[in-house]
């Protein structure tokens, strides 16, 4: 298995520190609002790096932290006359409806900043010890001259950062990059007790703090978004590797850039949406899908129209799984024929694809194509004829491969109606064999009157509902 390694430009052999067990950050939302399709991504494609891993056999520490202290959240108390406290436990609720929607399995550990002020304290300290860290007036900055490799990771050097790098210009630090590890309290903001007064935690710490507390010194993976390269990935390793002489990360991954209509999406250009207003008008499923049939190191593009694109590829994957399942139930348990043992090869063939695509640094948008080609496959070799084995045995592989990427097909429930309305199906193909098309027409208008649209394809019969 191979992955981009973001430290090194290059894909990289996949090597855990312990064999068969991967420790694995990723950076999770600032908890003062709902999340956005940009986070979604992050999310998703993570989530299904993590599933894959399980897949192939490695157990996954997976952590994801939740930023509960920040300005944004302190500005929101202010606008909702309300504490910090209330707006993150709120958000973080939020946070999960739309995450589990989205498929997004639950963390190992989801740490919150402020659930480890003491541990922050004493990461501090071991800074300041060592010489990296300096004190004013309550304010704790790391000091990035001493750390030699700065910017390795961005690769960029230290002058590039100093004339290109948006940093707060702050007189109290010695350099224009230094950046806080705690910030003195102000007036009217939450605060904990330090040996440097009363303050809050810096934004980069926290991330280096709970992921080394959760899964040790050295991670095997440490994930986000590409906003997050620099500077926050760059602080966390300076940080890191300044307290602990060690490396912070074996391998670091990074999603591509989203836009939204060709533009970057924003508030003020009208183009920001978020995933719960697109989840109240389509199938969560059809997000992830989408944001899976990229490669996920790929700039992509979201729009409306895509997104319906994506709505009709997910109907196509989801009557698939209504007509296997609809065919387990009529099927006779008996052996399989000579060609029928051919066609499990064939599957056997596409599951191996599927892997090759997933192997090579996790390839999502190869792996959704062998889906659509198995389905297709199904489609137009299955049929009440079949061998209840063999139909069985690829439904069975098809749901395992779309479980590695996160579609359940919830909609997927094989109803009494959707029994009926594969029957007629059947019964049309029948009547079509036969070239009674008399027949065929009034069952394919009588499929429409209960709302379902017949596409006859080289592939075979498509279908799907009038919304």
């Amino acid at each position: 298995m191979k992955l981009y390694n973001t430290m090194t430009r290059t894909k990289e052999e996949f090597v855990p520190l312990k064999d068969k067990v991967v420790n694995m950050y990723v950076c999770g939302p600032t908890v003062y609002n709902y999340i956005h399709i940009g986070n979604a991504r992050a999310f998703i494609v993570f989530d299904t790096v993590r599933r894959y891993l399980e897949y192939k056999g490695y157990t996954v520490n997976y952590v994801q932290n939740f930023t509960d202290i920040d300005d944004k959240i302190i500005n929101r108390a202010k606008e909702e006359n309300t504490t910090e406290k209330a707006i993150a436990e709120r958000f973080i609720e939020e946070y999960f409806k739309d995450a589990d929607a989205l498929g997004i399995k639950r963390a190992t550990v989801h740490p919150k900043a402020t659930d480890h002020i003491a541990d922050i304290i004493e990461f501090i300290k071991i800074l300041i010890d060592k010489g990296y860290a300096y004190v004013v007036d309550g304010n704790v900055y790391f000091e990035t001259a001493k750390f030699k490799d700065y910017g390795k990771l961005s690769k960029k050097n230290i002058e590039e950062l100093m004339a290109g790098a948006r940093v707060e210009i702050d007189e109290k630090k010695k350099n224009p990059l230094d950046f806080a590890l705690w910030k003195a309290q102000k007036p009217g903001e939450p605060a904990w007790d330090s040996p440097w007064g009363k303050g809050r935690p810096g934004w980069h710490i926290e991330c280096s703090v709970m992921s080394t507390k959760y899964l040790g010194k050295t991670l095997d993976i440490h994930a986000g978004g590409p906003d997050l390269i620099f500077p926050h990935h760059e602080n966390e390793i300076a940080q890191s590797e300044a307290a602990y002489d060690q490396p912070f990360s074996k391998y670091w991954m990074h999603i591509g850039y989203l836009n939204v209509n060709n533009e970057k999406m924003s508030k003020s250009k009208g183009n920001f949406f978020t995933v719960r207003e697109l989840t109240e008008k389509y199938d969560p499923e059809v997000l992830r899908l989408f944001m899976l049939m990229a490669h996920y190191r790929s700039p992509i593009n979201f729009s409306l129209e895509l997104l319906d694109q994506a709505k009709s590829a997910y109907e196509r994957l989801t009557n698939t799984v209504v007509n296997l399942k609809y065919l387990t139930n009529i099927t006779i348990d008996r052996e399989l024929t000579d060609e029928e043992k051919k066609l499990i090869a064939k599957f056997d063939e596409y599951k191996k694809q599927f892997e090759e695509a997933m192997d090579d640094d996790f390839n999502t948008a190869d792996a959704i194509s062998v889906l659509f080609e198995m389905a297709k496959t199904a489609n137009a070799n299955l049929s009440g004829n079949s061998s209840k084995k063999l139909v069985e045995y690829i439904l069975e592989m098809f749901l395992k491969l779309s479980d590695v990427l996160g579609l359940s097909y919830k909609s997927a429930k094989l109803e009494i109606e959707d029994e009926e309305i594969l029957k007629l199906i059947e019964e049309r193909q029948k009547a079509r064999k036969e070239k009674n098309w008399k027949l065929a027409d009034e069952i394919r208008d009588k499929l429409k009157e209960k709302g379902i649209i017949l596409e006859d394809t080289p592939e075979g019969v498509r279908w799907r509902r009038i919304k």
